[in-house]
C-alpha cells in the first residue's frame, strides 16, 4: 500500500522563505506607536512615517509579492515597477458564472458588440426572429403593437357577391434576386389589378415556405405574394397558395434564372407570362392586414385566392434548399372582418 504524501504547508512556505510567522505580520489594528518624547499639550501631533511604498502594509500582498519574486527569479515583469512583480487575484463579479475556456464570455461580448453596432438583422429564427422584430428597430414597432397584422388563419369568411378582381397581367420582362429572406421577382411596368374601383400596379412577387396564410387551419406547401401599389401609396397583396402536384411553367422560369449570389439581380432573357400564375377559379378571400415582414406596416388590402395552384416536389425542393422555413407565425384575427367572393 502506498502511503499518501502529506505536506505541512506552513513548513513548505518557510522552506521557500515565504512564510511570515504571525508575530512578524502587521496587525489589522496596530497598537499606537510610543513617542520618543513626551507629548506637549497643544503641540501638533507628531506624524508617524508611513511604510516604504515598496513594502505594502497588507500582509497578503507582501506574501504575493514574495511569491512572485521567487517564481520570477527576482526579475520584474513587463509593465511592473523596477524589481517588482505583482501577482494579482481578481474575483469574479457577483452572479458571474465560472468560465471554461472563455468561449461563453467571448460570444456574449461579440453579441453585445454586434447589437450595439446595429448588426442584428431580422430573421425567421434565433435572436432576430419574429418574437424580436419589434425590438430590433423603432420603425418595426407595429410587428408587436399592431392590431391588424398578417398572416392570419382565414376562417368564417362572409360569403357575398364581391366584384371580381380584374387582372391586367401580360408577358413581361423580369429579374430574379435572392434578397437574403426569400426569392423575389422584380417586374417591368405595365401589370396591374383593379379591385373595389382602385387600380394597383404590380411591383414584385416573392415566396414563403410553408404558406404564411392558412384556410380553416390548413397550411400549404408554399405561398406566393404579388405586391401591388396604387397612386396613393396604398398596397394590395394577392396571395397564391401552392399544393404539391403538376409542374408550374412560370415557377420553372424563376428557378432557371436564380442568381449565383445573394443580393445579385439576374435579368432573364425571355418574358414571363404572368397570367399563367393564376388559378382557373378566381374566387378569393379579402381582409385588411399588414406586411408579413418588418416593418409590418398595416393598411394592406389582402386578396387570397381560394383555389391553390401546384408545384412539383422537385420545384418545391429547389426553394426549400435555400429557405427551409421563411414564414411568419399566424397572427390574431382580432375580430376583423373577412369576406369571400361567391
Amino acid at each position: 500500500m502506498t502511503t499518501p504524501l502529506r505536506i505541512d504547508f506552513p513548513s513548505f512556505l518557510v522552506a521557500l522563505g515565504l512564510w511570515l510567522p504571525a508575530a512578524a505580520l502587521p496587525s489589522d489594528h496596530p497598537a499606537p506607536a510610543k513617542a520618543d518624547k513626551p507629548a506637549v499639550a497643544g503641540a501638533p501631533a507628531t506624524k508617524v512615517a508611513s511604510a516604504s511604498p515598496m513594502v505594502p502594509a497588507d500582509p497578503m500582498e507582501q506574501l504575493r509579492q514574495r511569491l512572485a519574486e521567487k517564481l520570477s527569479g527576482g526579475k520584474a515583469a513587463d509593465g511592473a515597477g523596477q524589481g517588482e512583480v505583482r501577482v494579482s487575484v481578481k474575483s469574479a463579479p457577483p452572479g458571474a458564472a465560472p468560465s471554461g475556456h472563455g468561449g461563453g464570455a467571448r460570444k456574449a461580448a461579440k453579441a453585445e458588440a454586434a447589437h450595439a453596432g446595429g448588426a442584428v438583422h431580422w430573421d425567421y429564427a434565433g435572436s432576430g426572429g419574429p418574437q424580436a422584430w419589434s425590438s430590433l428597430k423603432p420603425e418595426f414597432a407595429a410587428c408587436s403593437s399592431g392590431q391588424r397584422q398578417s398572416p392570419i388563419d382565414i376562417r368564417g369568411g362572409l360569403a357575398v357577391d364581391l366584384e371580381p378582381v380584374r387582372f391586367e397581367y401580360q408577358a413581361s420582362r423580369f429579374a430574379v434576386v435572392d434578397n437574403g429572406h426569400t426569392v423575389q421577382v422584380n417586374l417591368a411596368q405595365g401589370n396591374a389589378i383593379e379591385v373595389a374601383g382602385k387600380r394597383y400596379e404590380l411591383l414584385q412577387f416573392h415566396f414563403h415556405r410553408p404558406s404564411e396564410e392558412r384556410i380553416d387551419g390548413r397550411q400549404f406547401e408554399m405561398s406566393l405574394h404579388l405586391v401591388h401599389k396604387n397612386s396613393e401609396g396604398q398596397l394590395a397583396v394577392v396571395g397564391l397558395l401552392f399544393d404539391k402536384g403538376q409542374a408550374n411553367a412560370v415557377m420553372q422560369q424563376v428557378w432557371n434564372n436564380l442568381p449565383l449570389e445573394k443580393n445579385e439581380e439576374m435579368k432573364a432573357a425571355g418574358n414571363m407570362e404572368l397570367a399563367d400564375l393564376l388559378p382557373g377559379d378566381r374566387r378569393y378571400f379579402t381582409y385588411m392586414g399588414s406586411l408579413t415582414t418588418p416593418p409590418c406596416s398595416e393598411g394592406v388590402k389582402w386578396i387570397v385566392m381560394r383555389q391553390p395552384v401546384t408545384l412539383t416536389k422537385d420545384q418545391i425542393d429547389i426553394f426549400a434548399r435555400m429557405y427551409p422555413m421563411n414564414a411568419r407565425p399566424i397572427q390574431s384575427a382580432s375580430g376583423r372582418r373577412i369576406m369571400q367572393s361567391n
